[in-house]
C-alpha cells in the first residue's frame, strides 16, 4: 500500500472500528467509539480521515465554536507516521475549519510529544500555556497551542 495514493475525507460511522482502533494504540486514555460518534453528529465539528485503498491512516478532530476550533483528536496509525499524514490531514483540517468561519485554532498536547510540537509549530501554532497536570496514565503537563 502507497501512502501517495492517500486521501483525505470526511470521517463516516463506517469508519470507527478502524479510527478506534488507532485512538486505543495511541492514547492512554482513549475516546470511546461512542464519543467519535456523538462528536460526528454535530454539524459544527468537523472529523478528517486519511485513508489509503480502504485503510484509515490516521484521522484529526476539530470542535467548532463561535469562530474558533479546538482541535480534539489527532492520531496516525504507528505504521504510518512520519510519512507527512499527520500535517496533511492538519492542513486539510484547518482549511476546511477556515471555510467554516473558524478564524483561530488551538490544541493541547503532552509537553513530551516532541514530535506532535515540532508539526504544529511547522504550521504555525504558537505555544501560549502550560496546564500543570492535565494529563493522567502518565500525569503530565499540557502545552496550549493556538493559530
Amino acid at each position: 500500500m502507497s501512502i501517495h495514493q492517500m486521501v483525505v475525507r470526511p470521517m463516516k460511522p463506517e469508519d470507527m472500528e478502524q479510527v478506534y482502533t488507532i485512538e486505543y494504540n495511541s492514547f492512554s486514555r482513549p475516546w470511546s467509539q461512542e464519543s467519535f460518534l456523538n462528536s460526528l453528529k454535530n454539524p459544527q465539528n468537523l472529523y478528517l480521515v486519511a485513508e489509503a485503498e480502504g485503510i484509515i491512516l490516521g484521522y484529526c478532530g476539530l470542535w467548532g465554536i463561535v469562530g474558533e476550533g479546538e482541535i480534539t483528536n489527532v492520531a496516525v496509525d504507528k505504521k504510518y507516521r512520519n510519512q507527512g499524514v499527520g500535517e496533511r490531514i492538519l492542513t486539510e483540517l484547518i482549511e476546511s475549519g477556515r471555510k467554516m468561519g473558524i478564524a483561530a485554532f488551538t490544541l493541547e498536547v503532552r509537553q513530551s510529544n516532541l514530535s506532535a510540537i515540532h508539526l504544529y509549530h511547522k504550521l504555525g501554532f504558537v505555544d501560549t500555556a502550560v496546564r500543570k497536570n492535565y494529563y493522567e496514565a502518565p500525569v503530565e503537563d499540557a502545552l496550549i497551542m493556538w493559530l
